[in-house]
């Protein structure tokens, strides 16, 4: 199984759905807190996580996909669920290696902002995968690809 570093969204909090999901599936989860209202300190946070933990895959929700595609993650695939990072107002650094879930039809953050990061991909390993029946992608369907997306991302290390 993986280490994951999985970063929450903005109205969620560690322990959620889809950590606890990953946690069932046998991943060892690494869920920091990160404070709603400081985004830099959320990367911050995160950062010193990525540094201390040394997860096999970063895992963002939300929110947590703007902070993961903030961060300086260098060599760990990173995959984003409806990645928020249109919001902040900060660079956006397109790991290596990058996976991004958005479900069509979410009515939170556009699926448009997930095909901008294509446009964005440079040389990076970048693939978008459209899964889900809303935002949270909590279904079983978006739950079962994350997973196995872990494992499959985790063995190419």
């Amino acid at each position: 199984m993986a280490r994951v570093l999985f970063l929450h969204g903005l109205d969620a909090k560690p322990g959620g759905i889809k950590p606890t999901y990953l946690s069932e599936q046998g991943h060892e989860v690494i869920n920091p807190a990160l404070p709603r209202d400081d985004f830099p300190l959320s990367v911050e946070i995160a950062q010193k996580e990525l540094e201390v933990s040394r997860p096999d895959v970063v895992v963002g929700s939300s929110r947590g996909g703007a902070v993961a595609l903030a961060m300086d993650i260098q060599f760990v695939p990173v995959i984003v669920l409806a990645p928020a990072w249109r919001f902040f107002d900060v660079p956006v650094r397109i790991p290596p290696v990058l996976r991004i879930l958005h479900a069509p039809a979410d009515s939170l953050i556009p699926i448009a902002h997930s095909h901008e990061l294509l446009d964005q991909a440079g040389n990076s390993d970048i693939k978008l995968i459209e899964v889900g029946e809303a935002h949270s992608m909590t279904d079983l369907e978006s739950l079962t690809l994350l997973d196995d997306l872990i494992r499959e991302l985790a063995k190419s290390r």
